[in-house]
């Protein structure tokens, strides 16, 4: 697949979506990667490769004759967001046309939420779009991984940055996520927000 090249058109990109997640391999399943995890998902399902650019893992896909591109900033989660601006500028894009993927703790595992703005509840990776960007003005797919439940003692930052229970169904959370997404990009927020929320 072909990354955009310098004198093409790239405001012709219809949708920025940005996993937020952290490199290394001791990470991959973690709860606080799902937002790579979709962004993944997405990619195999639309025959995206990635490359190396603006501080990350950039693929460019099309959903129904929209061009999406996706993006796995690997600078860690809590600087994402200078990856996610680089590639914004890059492509023109305002923040409406962006779409932030990322785990959130305030949604029980399993639920999926699609939003415009909003605050940061904490989230070190929203919290750096945001200084990135200027704005809180983007767009959110919130998939949810819940608490730690009753007994467990680990802080919520010890939870999140541990893999997924076996009795959650992350398959079809990231799919149900990926679908948010695609909806996202073909029928708008609104649609999103009526089928995933």
């Amino acid at each position: 697949m072909r990354l955009f090249r310098r004198g093409e058109h790239p405001s012709t990109l219809d949708l920025l979506v940005v996993g937020l997640g952290n490199p290394g391999r001791e990470h991959t399943h973690d709860r606080h990667n799902v937002g790579w995890m979709v962004v993944d998902e997405l990619a195999r399902r639309h025959d995206g490769s990635f490359n190396s650019k603006f501080s990350g893992q950039l693929a460019e896909i099309r959903v129904d004759g929209l061009k999406l591109a996706l993006l796995k900033p690997e600078t860690y989660m809590n600087l994402s967001g200078s990856s996610l601006a680089a590639a914004a500028r890059f492509f023109k894009l305002p923040t409406e046309q962006i779409a932030v993927v990322h785990d959130d703790v305030d949604l029980d595992s399993g639920r999926i939420q699609v939003r415009l703005g909003g605050g940061l509840a904490g989230h070190n990776g929203l919290r750096s779009v945001r200084q990135s960007l200027g704005s809180a003005e983007f767009l959110r797919v919130r998939v949810g991984v819940g608490r730690p439940g009753r007994g467990d003692r680990r802080p919520v930052a010890d939870y999140v940055l541990s893999p997924f229970a076996p009795e959650d169904d992350v398959e079809t959370l990231v799919g149900r996520a990926a679908d948010a997404v695609e909806t996202l990009a073909r029928d708008a927020l609104e649609e999103a927000q009526r089928r995933f929320n």
